[in-house]
């Protein structure tokens, strides 16, 4: 490991039974694969360097008891820095910290902590106080754990009240989008039943008006085929019925007069009158013609039987 980069230095050369003392190598950046390769080395000082941070996977270096890393040029240190479960004693002192991450009150074993020098957060400032001996030290840690500790709870009701407003909202969102379901369902069903409904009435007016035409054309069919002789005749007019019977009247009134006139040629002394004599020889001409025409129709029918 050179000083700027960190090739070309064997960190075995620096490894003191547990202690690995990489201070005052000018170091720009921390040689994390390195060190996971030397689990034994469980005190690691990186104090008076040039560090402005720490890698994310510096935190994977969970063998850690003690670890310096004062007087460098921190901002801040990895939002999982509580993952070194095992460390004990931190020492920040002189950087440019101003918050530690929440994860820090993960740090259970934490037992000795320094921040002197730091720009830190008036709050945080207060509760590390000062580290000035042993006794301080400690109560620093003991502290500092509790106030990250507080802080952590209170993001972890922040965050629960977070999700709960937002079960809460989704919940409201589902009824709400239930609801319009519900109600898009309902909208459909009244559409569908006033189609049906419609569609019933076209269907009655359709049959109505069907039944309406084959009861038109039955009644013109039945009026075509009824008999001619069904149809009441025409009443002849009066005055010609009167003038028939009037003829009819005059005739059997000559006729009557006809027949008395014969019968009194017949059997009174008139027979001998010319117009007697004449209706006489007519009627022994009629009465003879009539016998002539019986004989006749015998005769014939005599024949018809041979």
């Amino acid at each position: 490991m050179s000083r700027g980069g960190g090739k070309g230095l064997s960190l075995k050369d620096k490894l003191d039974g547990n202690e690995l003392d990489l201070s005052l190598c000018d170091l720009n950046e921390v040689p994390v694969r390195e060190l996971a390769a030397l689990p034994k080395a469980t005190v690691l000082d990186l104090s008076c360097n040039n560090l402005v941070s720490l890698p994310s996977d510096f935190c994977s270096l969970m063998h850690l008891v003690k670890l310096d890393l004062s007087k460098n040029r921190l901002q801040q240190l990895p939002l999982d820095f509580g993952r070194l479960v095992n460390l004990q004693h931190l020492d920040l002192l002189n950087n440019r910290l101003v918050t530690l991450p929440v994860s820090f009150a993960q740090l259970k074993n934490l037992k000795w902590l320094d921040l002197k020098d730091n720009p830190l957060d008036p709050v945080l400032a207060k509760v590390a106080g000062d580290c000035l001996d042993e006794k301080q030290c400690k109560q620093a840690a003991v502290k500092v754990l509790q106030h990250m500790r507080a802080i952590q709870s209170e993001q972890d009701r922040q965050r629960q009240r977070k999700l709960q407003a937002e079960r809460e909202m989704e919940k409201k969102r589902e009824a709400e989008q239930r609801a319009k379901e519900a109600q898009e369902r309902e909208l459909r069903k009244r559409e569908k039943a006033e189609e049906k409904e419609r569609r019933r009435r076209e269907y009655d007016a359709q049959k109505a008006a069907k039944q309406e035409m084959e009861k038109k054309t039955k009644k013109e069919t039945v009026q075509t085929r009824k008999p001619a002789s069904s149809s009441r005749p025409p009443q002849p007019p009066r005055h010609k019925h009167s003038w028939s019977r009037s003829v009819l009247r005059v005739l059997l009134f000559v006729l009557l007069c006809v027949l008395c006139t014969l019968a009194a040629c017949k059997l009174t002394e008139l027979q001998r009158q010319p117009l007697c004599v004449s209706l006489n020889t007519l009627y022994e001409d009629v009465f003879a013609a009539l016998q002539n025409h019986k004989t006749l129709q015998n005769m014939l029918q005599q024949n018809s039987q041979q």
